[in-house]
């Protein structure tokens, strides 16, 4: 696989080299020679981002030209122990992930393997033979994320911080209160914190003190995972400075509080919901990272299947209406509401918004949280808020019959409404409102639409291997496939270094859309859930949350443990 000999690449010249074998025109080669002049990237990644010419292709042709093999990290089984060969700093400014350990050499992977300073560079810190492959930039980033964690950094300062607590005797007051002593080691233990979490995107960080022990824990595609354990004594100077990054008050531990910061990591400003509770050995808080650069994703991107996704972009289109997101908690409602607004967020439209809390902001777009310490509650915002003139309203969570007649009375009147509630699936959501008090003839009136949905982990694919199902999951299959179930396959992940063993990395939506027609409007005006499934049943290119799901795991995206976990509870 790899080259016999270690020897310094050529210097070649990749634009004539892509003319002479008429992969690119020179009008191609000129236009990006001239982006490169401006912008100083490199040209065969202005050739890729221009479109000229896809990634594979690129590096498939580097291979073949510079006699190097080219190799797909998501399916190479690379040791951590061997990617550390290379100090992180040198792996991330040249690109470059030691791969294989072997007599001849250490096989090396770069994103750029015609870059001659690199390679001297990398031979002079490491002192032996280089073999070189050629690799995808965005996969080796990937990797190098994934390998290179924080975990010994962060054990050894939060023992450097137990050593300055507890051996001089210094006062937790005075040391929380010191906001401009960046080099204090508990503003670099939670700096580290920071960073590590969001080098391994991260959604919430979980400070927990336990009767012998602080365990610092990270979500992980939904799952909690430990990431460090240290002494307790340390957790009274890491709340108090992490309540006075949110501005709450650090004498106060007797009662929770909720608050907000704003913290610079990796040259990206990443907002951190904070929020602290009383338990038995001192105060647990969890920090919620809302990564301003990464959270909104496009329609394009939740997952929604094609044709779904072109009939919940009418729904959002229509002038007036209400369109209601279901499901749990931790469902991604938010992220699907955020990516409608991203797309109606256009100069024409006055969009508002009443959140608790405010979790991304949004350029041109007016957001409120509500605060009932002042009264400051879903209901008054929105009469309020219809006296601004919007054409757009987003209201957080329908949490009581008046916020949901305020919200469909507004849909009546000329406006569209987004907002989300929580119910098991959209089936039952049309009947949850007029169980609230609101009277059917305002939702029949009101409601375009309603999308239910989940959020399962996504099957690792570099370990992913077809999955010989139980019974019992082959029984859930017939349910829902019938006849069809026998010719499915269906996958799951090995296990392997590109997912920690776990055999997923990564989440994927499922979603269940019902759009309200004559027949839905008739049978909920009777009140009778039956009536109303059978109803929902019947609409064309309608398809529940469990039959999407298991579209999804027949299509090898996720796994049948992960559609009955994310389904349990759901009455077909």
């Amino acid at each position: 696989m790899a080259v016999s000999t270690a020897e310094r690449p050529k210097k070649i010249r990749i634009g004539d080299l892509l003319i002479a074998h008429k992969v690119i025109s020179q009008e191609q080669l000129n236009a990006a020679l001239a982006e490169q002049k401006k912008s100083g990237r490199k040209l065969g990644r202005v050739l890729v981002e221009n479109g000229f010419i896809s990634d594979d292709q690129l590096l498939t042709f580097l291979s073949q030209q510079l006699g190097i093999p080219y190799i797909d990290l998501r399916r190479y089984n690379y040791k951590p122990e061997t990617v550390r060969l290379i100090p992180e700093a040198h792996a991330r400014r040249f690109r470059a992930i030691a791969l294989e350990d072997g007599p001849d050499g250490l096989l090396v992977g770069m994103a750029d393997p015609t870059d001659i300073f690199a390679y001297d560079e990398l031979s002079r810190v490491l002192r032996r033979p280089l073999r070189l492959a050629v690799v995808k930039e965005a996969e080796l980033l990937k990797t190098i994320d994934r390998v290179y964690r924080r975990t010994e950094e962060i054990s050894g300062l939060a023992q450097e911080l137990e050593q300055e607590l507890f051996g001089a005797g210094v006062d937790l007051g005075e040391l929380a209160e010191t906001e401009g002593l960046t080099d204090a080691p508990v503003v670099k233990l939670l700096q580290s914190v920071f960073e590590d979490a969001i080098q391994v995107n991260a959604s919430d960080i979980h400070i927990e003190p336990d009767e012998k022990e602080l365990r610092i824990r990270f979500r992980l595609d939904g799952v909690l995972r430990v990431q460090t354990t240290a002494d307790r004594r340390i957790a009274g100077a890491m709340v108090s400075r992490i309540k006075l990054m949110a501005g709450l008050d650090i004498s106060e531990k007797r009662l929770p509080q909720d608050g907000r910061a704003n913290v610079r990591v990796h040259d990206k400003n990443i907002d951190v919901r904070v929020s602290t509770m009383p338990v038995q050995y001192g105060e647990s808080v969890v920090l919620r990272l809302l990564n301003q650069f990464t959270g909104i994703l496009k329609l394009d991107h939740l997952g929604m299947p094609p044709k779904m996704l072109q009939r919940f972009r009418r729904m959002i289109h229509s002038p007036s209406g209400m369109v209601l997101v279901t499901g749990p908690t931790g469902s991604g409602k938010t992220t699907t509401l955020y990516g409608a607004l991203k797309e109606l967020n256009r100069p024409e439209f006055k969009i508002m918004t009443v959140e608790d809390p405010v979790e991304y902001r949004l350029h041109g777009i007016n957001q409120v949280q509500v605060n009932p310490k002042i009264n400051l509650s879903f209901s008054r915002v929105l009469r309020s808020m219809l006296r601004q003139d919007p054409d757009i309203i987003l209201v957080g969570e329908m949490r009581d019959q008046e916020t949901a007649e305020i919200g469909l009375r507004a849909a009546m009147t000329g406006h569209l409404v987004l907002s989300t509630l929580h119910t098991n699936d959209a089936v039952s959501t049309a009947l949850r409102l007029i169980d609230m008090g609101v009277e059917p003839y305002m939702v029949a009136a009101s409601l375009r639409g309603i999308v239910s949905q989940r959020l399962v982990r996504r099957i690792c694919e570099s370990c992913s291997e077809p999955d010989n199902l139980s019974p019992a999951m082959m029984a859930v299959v017939r349910a829902e496939a019938g006849d069809k179930a026998d010719s499915l396959q269906f996958k799951r992940g090995r296990g392997c270094s590109h997912c920690n063993a776990t055999g997923y990395q990564g989440r994927i939506g499922v979603f269940e859309l019902l759009e309200m027609d004559d027949a839905l409007i008739e049978a909920m005006h009777t009140g009778d859930p039956q009536q109303f499934a059978a109803a929902a049943k019947r609409q064309p290119g309608y398809q529940s949350l469990r039959r999407s799901a298991i579209v999804l795991a027949a299509q090898g995206h996720t796994t049948m443990d992960q559609v009955v976990r994310a389904t349990y509870g759901i009455e077909d």
